[in-house]
């Protein structure tokens, strides 16, 4: 059986959000704020975490990441508000 992913979302400086996986988020976290994560949130910071989902196999991780990816921006935002209020 794989170990858990996540899947996260950060929402960048420029009010821009970005959706990805790793097994390990503040250190996926600590990556793209030294500039060693996605090229697109390079020169985006400050980066905050606002949304995070485990999920039970990287597999099932990267489906869930293109499943978020394909949401509009409003449909995104339910999603991350969703999750703070639990």
């Amino acid at each position: 059986m794989d170990e858990k992913w996540s899947v996260y979302i950060l929402r960048c400086c420029d009010g821009s959000l970005y959706t990805g996986i790793a097994k390990d988020v503040p250190a996926r976290l600590e990556m793209h704020r030294r500039g060693k994560g996605a090229k697109y949130t390079r020169g985006r910071g400050p980066l905050v975490l606002v949304y995070t989902e485990v999920c039970e196999s990287k597999s099932i991780a990267l489906k869930r990441e293109l499943s978020i990816k394909a949401l509009p921006r409003e449909e995104k935002m339910k999603l991350i508000t969703r999750s703070a209020v639990r």
